[in-house]
């Protein structure tokens, strides 16, 4: 197995958010009275832990206040949704992060759309992923964004670039290939109705991947020199036994073929994090266009 510590196609995804975090920091340090980020939490959920911790250190590095709240599993929907109404008409308040999963009798989709557009720095609600349709790509969903951030670090020219994005969720696949498309770049979105997938990934410059089947992408599925981000997060057996995180794509195989691949971990995650405080700074320069802010 190749040390992945010593493979120069890696795109190092740690590197990437320290740039945008940076600039971030940079733009708190001009904006003293800006607000907090609060992070809700519905039930119990261990791994939803990991996913708030990253997030809350990534609001430190940029400066940026982090609250986190812990509603109980059993809160209603309807309490659940005067809380966020609370959130939205409080100043303080810059962005509410909504942490995923939520317990089967809250509709996600439902309090997603309860939270302003112009405090939704996950690029959740309905309205945030329709302006993407209309190449308003500002305030998209984190990881997605991510995604299209990691291609740019390559320095491949994103126009007329012929893109495979495997997989079409509506929080990932379908706004990063509206997002690229908005870039120029040719896009084909592969599903689980593809009739080939590796007929289309084969002749792409870069291969995005987020089907939550670990290894699914080969060294077969794609062309020499090609790009691949690779979205995925899978839990396995290691070799010892113990469970580790492997992503979508066979790492080890395919670095042998592509010209640029993200490692799972340390490639899309910490774009991911780092994006979402991006967002938070676009949301307070929208929320002062708004009047909202003074």
């Amino acid at each position: 197995m190749k040390d992945r510590a010593l493979n120069t196609n890696h795109i190092d995804g740690r590197a990437v958010a320290a740039s945008i975090l940076e600039d971030c920091r940079s733009f708190v340090q001009c904006n003293s009275n800006i607000g907090r980020l609060v992070s809700v939490s519905i039930g119990d959920v261990p791994e939803v832990a990991v996913y708030v911790r990253n997030q809350e250190r990534g609001a430190a590095r940029a400066g940026l206040p982090f609250e986190s709240q812990f509603w109980p599993g059993d809160i209603s929907q309807d309490e659940a949704k005067v809380r966020i109404q609370r959130m939205n008409d409080d100043d303080g308040v810059l962005g509410i992060i909504l942490q995923r999963p939520v317990p089967d009798h809250i509709n996600l989709r439902s309090l997603q759309s309860a939270i302003h557009p112009l405090k939704d720095v996950e690029g959740m609600n309905p309205a945030s992923i329709g302006n993407i349709v209309y190449s308003d790509v500002a305030l998209a969903p984190c990881t997605a964004a991510a995604s299209v951030e990691l291609i740019k670090a390559t320095a491949l020219d994103l126009k007329g670039l012929e893109v495979v994005m495997i997989g079409h969720s509506e929080i990932v696949g379908k706004p990063a290939a509206m997002m690229l498309m908005a870039e120029g770049a040719t896009v084909t979105v592969c599903h689980h109705m593809t009739r080939s997938v590796a007929m289309h990934s084969r002749r792409a410059d870069v291969v995005v991947v987020a089907v939550g089947i670990a290894h699914f992408l080969g060294p077969d599925m794609i062309k020499p020199g090609a790009a691949v981000i690779d979205i995925g997060i899978n839990q396995v057996e290691g070799p010892d036994g113990a469970p580790c995180i492997v992503g979508d794509v066979d790492t080890d195989a395919v670095n042998e073929i592509a010209g640029w691949i993200t490692p799972v971990p340390g490639g899309v995650a910490p774009v991911t994090v780092a994006i979402l405080i991006r967002n938070a700074t676009v949301a307070y320069q929208r929320q002062i266009s708004a009047g909202w802010v003074v």
